[in-house]
């Protein structure tokens, strides 16, 4: 990393648009790379963490004018080539779990890699984890400048998958235990949600988390392909005590039925107690858990329903409902409170939403409801403005 080298710094302005001859110009795998090549010029592209070792010849004949190659291994002569043709170059940075210049969302084979041999603490979501309590206090502005590139590649990644989707966060806390049937429910939920053609976003963790990612998943089988699931991961309610016998449970599941629904996870190593779940498709991990808050609401463009839960759940309401109020992101987004009792008496949220909603036209975007059953109804009436 300390050996960036450029002969010029690149410039907005000279980029290929993403929409010049109908592509873009960030390049995340050895294929696009090969395409791009071909067609002669990598210059303004930007080339992420693809393995450049058996591509020298190619480097050393291309017009690298105004790029930029974000970890990727090259040779020396290449490298050096591609610099001197200015180029601008982050190296690859040894010994990190994880790769701070990814092109591409996580999946939870990946996260999850060693889970069978040797158990969670061996994955790479835990050695990241390790990695980020050994370093998140120390003072280091190079590791603190690892993070952040980290998450804005994650970030850019995430808003590569979801262009053009109507995304529905279902936010919820994470003690849900499987087995009971707030948890079955929360998967019917994120099943119908998918099933009307919606994408399903969470926080990525477990509960009720883990069950609205697995309705998705759940969402192209038959009905009781869901109940099958829901006995398996019974048999390891919590990931407490051993996450790696939960996380199992998650993998017999997908091994028994495969291929199963896409679905988003967002989770956070700053909750790195909490394990991400390995329903969620498309993993977008953060180390910032603000980024991580912020941008999974931003993105939920089709509403967000929020399950009973806790501190967590309560801040997500506000952080909603704070751009709602201002109309900061655009029109108000619809906000669907499952639980009355939860949400007038345990924890009374939905007081202060209302009072804050209140002649304003976020009044028309929100609504609360007994039960988990009746969200998808609610979200479908607010998306057209009719208040509760």
């Amino acid at each position: 990393m300390t050996d960036v080298q450029s002969n010029s710094q690149p410039s907005a302005s000279r980029r290929p648009s993403a929409h010049d001859d109908n592509h873009d110009y960030e390049i995340e795998s050895l294929e696009e790379f090969d395409r791009v090549i071909a067609a002669g010029t990598l210059a303004g592209h930007r080339v992420q963490s693809v393995d450049l070792t058996d591509r020298t010849f190619a480097l050393l004949g291309a017009d690298t004018t105004e790029s930029l190659f974000l970890g990727c291994a090259m040779e020396p002569d290449a490298a050096a080539k591609v610099r001197a043709g200015g180029a601008l170059v982050f190296p690859p940075v040894p010994g990190l779990p994880f790769d701070p210049y990814r092109g591409s969302l996580y999946g939870p084979d990946e996260l999850f890699e060693g889970l069978s041999d040797t158990g969670y603490d061996a994955t790479p979501d835990a050695r990241s984890y390790r990695w980020f309590e050994a370093t998140k206090s120390d003072g280091d502005i190079f590791a603190s400048m690892l993070r952040s590139i980290h998450d804005d590649a994650v970030s850019d990644a995430l808003d590569e998958h979801l262009a053009g989707a109507r995304v529905v966060g279902i936010m919820g806390g994470h003690a849900l235990e499987r087995g009971s049937a707030a948890y079955a429910g929360a998967a019917r939920l994120g099943r119908r949600l998918a099933r009307s053609g919606l994408t399903v976003a969470t926080g990525g963790g477990p509960g009720a988390m883990e069950a609205a990612n697995l309705g998705a998943y759940a969402a192209p089988f038959e009905d009781g392909m869901l109940d099958s699931a829901l006995e398996i991961l019974a048999k390891a309610p919590h990931f407490d005590p051993s996450i790696t016998e939960w996380a199992r449970a998650a993998f017999d599941v997908r091994r028994s039925r495969p291929e199963g629904g896409a679905s988003v996870g967002i989770p956070t190593w700053f909750y790195g107690h909490e394990p991400p779940n390995a329903f969620a498709s498309h993993i977008a991990k953060y180390f910032v858990n603000a980024v991580r808050e912020d941008g999974l609401l931003a993105r939920s463009n089709a509403g967000v329903v929020f399950l009973p839960g806790a501190a967590g759940t309560v801040q997500e309401i506000f952080d909603n409902a704070t751009p709602n109020y201002y109309g900061s992101r655009g029109e108000p987004t619809p906000m669907v409170l499952v639980d009355r009792a939860h949400w007038t008496e345990r924890l009374p949220a939905w007081p202060l939403l209302q009072a804050l909603a209140a002649d304003r036209p976020m009044a028309a975007r929100i609504a609360l409801v007994d039960s988990v059953d009746e969200a998808p109804e609610a979200l479908a009436r607010l998306k057209d403005g009719t208040p509760s």
